[in-house]
């Protein structure tokens, strides 16, 4: 009893900052309109990445996306440094090195070399790793059907990892596996977001984790050659699809998945996996990137995986 009282006065705390930022997020409604608000953010991220890249280096395209959402995010910085405690510093800079900063140089390497769709459809991996990860480093507990939808969502992305039109196991794609890493950053993210840092608000999070890692990012662009994106001809337009990348992808959707997370559950807040590969696909598809039956039928086999996963 006096845990699920404790719980709830969090809740009751929660409550004024986010309604008074984005909606009452203790309605139903607006709960899945996040929901799927965020889906179609992250789902487009992986073809802004794509645009960004066109003119910028992968290293370009990430810091410039993490000191820009340090830009967006300043104002509320200032607003919520006196919730930065010793005692949750710890968990803020692995929640902003780890869960931010790591994934978007991983991301955007990766897709040097495979389409976003492809991105999109192994960033469905995250709930997978999150239990791994929450099950032997935090000691949370679980149950067979979960431990089948990890071997079956492993086996999926292992599908996808290979090149194989055939759908057969041919030749592993190594770039994909930089977005497998970036997902095990995120389990390792959402694991100590949860653990730790449950008595902050998303807003605060989500700040001071990239007031963190946002002026290293600025500095590395000082000392960065822009020669060649110059030369391309269409920087002014790849900067402004970062931009967007940042403002929404990394600040704004992040700023809602925290908040969602308390009050709703985590397998709510986590089930914008199952939505996020749909938008990017769409995306992918209508800038002429070919999806074949094969990769279909494995990131069915990963929803399958995540499904059983958080399957009570």
């Amino acid at each position: 009893m006096t845990k699920m009282l404790e719980n709830e006065q969090k809740k009751i705390q929660a409550a004024p900052e986010t309604k008074r930022w984005f909606a009452d997020l203790s309605k139903t409604g607006w709960q899945w309109t996040a929901l799927f608000g965020m889906a179609f953010i992250w789902g487009s991220s992986f073809i802004l990445m794509k645009k960004g890249l066109m003119a910028y280096t992968y290293t370009q395209v990430a810091a410039f996306r993490l000191f820009f959402s340090f830009v967006f995010l300043l104002p509320l910085v200032f607003k919520n440094f006196k919730k930065l405690k010793l005692s949750n510093l710890k968990a803020l800079m692995v929640v902003g090195f780890i869960g931010a900063a790591i994934p978007s140089f991983l991301f955007t390497k990766s897709q040097t070399q495979i389409n976003s769709s492809l991105a999109g459809m192994l960033n469905s991996l995250v709930p997978l790793w999150t239990l791994i990860i929450g099950l032997i480093f935090y000691k949370n507990k679980t149950k067979g059907r979960n431990i089948l939808g990890v071997f079956l969502g492993l086996m999926g992305a292992l599908g996808l990892m290979f090149k194989g039109q055939s759908g057969l196991f041919d030749e592993i794609n190594h770039y994909a596996l930089f977005v497998v890493v970036a997902t095990i950053c995120y389990g390792i993210s959402a694991n100590e977001i949860k653990r730790y840092l449950s008595d902050m608000g998303g807003l605060a999070i989500t700040s001071l984790t990239f007031m963190m890692i946002g002026p290293p990012a600025g500095i590395y662009l000082l000392f960065s050659d822009f020669s060649k994106a110059a030369a391309s001809g269409i920087h002014w337009q790849s900067l402004g699809y970062i931009a967007t990348l940042a403002l929404f992808s990394s600040a704004l959707a992040l700023i809602v998945f925290n908040s969602l997370i308390k009050y709703t559950t985590a397998l709510f807040a986590a089930s914008v996996t199952y939505i996020i590969p749909i938008f990017a696909i769409g995306w992918g598809m209508l800038d002429g990137e070919i999806i074949s039956p094969f990769q279909l039928l494995w990131i069915t086999v990963i929803f399958l995986g995540v499904y059983l996963v958080n399957k009570k």
